[in-house]
């Protein structure tokens, strides 16, 4: 009987919380579910990890159905807040000739108004991992729930995700010191190190923001051309996977999926890096963020190269 509750306990721990944004990408072809948090926590569920998200939609059709078709996927939902007076995020997603996305994203929307209270605190501070971006500290209130939270927590990982007009210099700078692991594409890289330093090549840039944020894990996406990490004072480079694109929505949040799976699993910095690069590209591969995840393929990534 003790063993069974054991069980059950250890069953409904979260090991990963996400927290932020859960919107409708508005794409040329249709609405699809998205944002950042979501993304991670539905391809974290596939890959046999145990997410949830605290996120807020509004108590509109278009959030419930929201609710609904992850609740579909078995990927949790009991910490989405409904708000009575904004509606649920969207985002109008327009694609460009290069496979890149540009985003005009609705201000103000539910997302913004994440309360904090005592039961997203227990929920924190009992899970392995926090993962949390920039763009849902563009609010106040969501701004303040998020730090409360992050008081709570052990591994913080902070998915930079800039989208103008959306961020500050000074918040991005108290959001970067309180991460443990921060995950960053090339762009951003050079955005943040261009404030304080003039170095050029990637690793140079990684290594002061390592020295001056005290972090000791930084990953840089770098699209097709694949990833740069720096671990335990050493680097590690990743070629990337050349696949037909479909479209890069959602293929970051892919990568950072993948690495976290390998990263509780205890796999070896290469091994961390070539999965989160092959399942990066599966996604490039197919339309919208939160596609089918086929493990065997993913990792006969290969067959998928024209």
């Amino acid at each position: 009987m003790i063993i069974k509750q054991l069980e059950s306990m250890n069953q409904s721990k979260f090991n990963v919380v996400t927290f932020g944004e859960v919107l409708w990408d508005i794409l040329p072809s249709g609405a699809v579910p998205g944002g950042a948090p979501m993304n991670v926590a539905y391809h974290l569920k596939q890959l046999g990890q145990h997410p949830t998200i605290i996120t807020r939609i509004g108590n509109d059709e278009m959030g419930l159905s929201l609710k609904k078709y992850f609740s579909d996927l078995s990927v949790n939902t009991d910490y989405f807040q409904l708000d009575n007076q904004f509606e649920t995020g969207k985002v109008f997603a327009k694609l460009m000739p290069d496979n890149e996305v540009s985003y005009d994203i609705v201000s103000p929307s539910a997302w913004d108004f994440i309360s904090c209270d005592e039961q997203l605190i227990d929920l924190v501070k009992q899970s392995d991992y926090f993962i949390y971006g920039s763009l849902a500290s563009r609010s106040a209130m969501s701004k303040k729930t998020l730090f409360q939270l992050i008081e709570n927590t052990s591994v913080k990982i902070l998915d930079l995700n800039l989208r103008k007009p959306h961020y500050d210099k000074q918040i991005l700078d108290e959001l970067i010191q309180t991460a443990t692991i921060l995950k960053l594409n090339e762009s951003e890289l050079e955005f943040i190190t261009g404030w304080f330093s003039n170095y050029s090549g990637i690793e140079e840039r990684v290594k002061v923001i390592a020295d001056r944020f005290g972090i000791e894990h930084i990953v840089v996406t770098l699209g097709g051309d694949g990833a740069y990490m720096w671990m335990n004072n050493q680097s590690w480079w990743h070629k990337g996977y050349k696949v037909k694109v479909e479209d890069t929505v959602g293929s970051g949040d892919a990568f950072l999926a993948g690495l976290i799976h390998q990263l509780i699993k205890k796999a070896t910095p290469n091994e961390m890096l070539d999965f989160a690069c092959k399942i990066g590209a599966f996604v490039a591969t197919q339309k919208g963020a939160c596609t089918q995840i086929n493990v065997e393929l993913i990792i006969k990534i290969q067959e998928l190269i024209p």
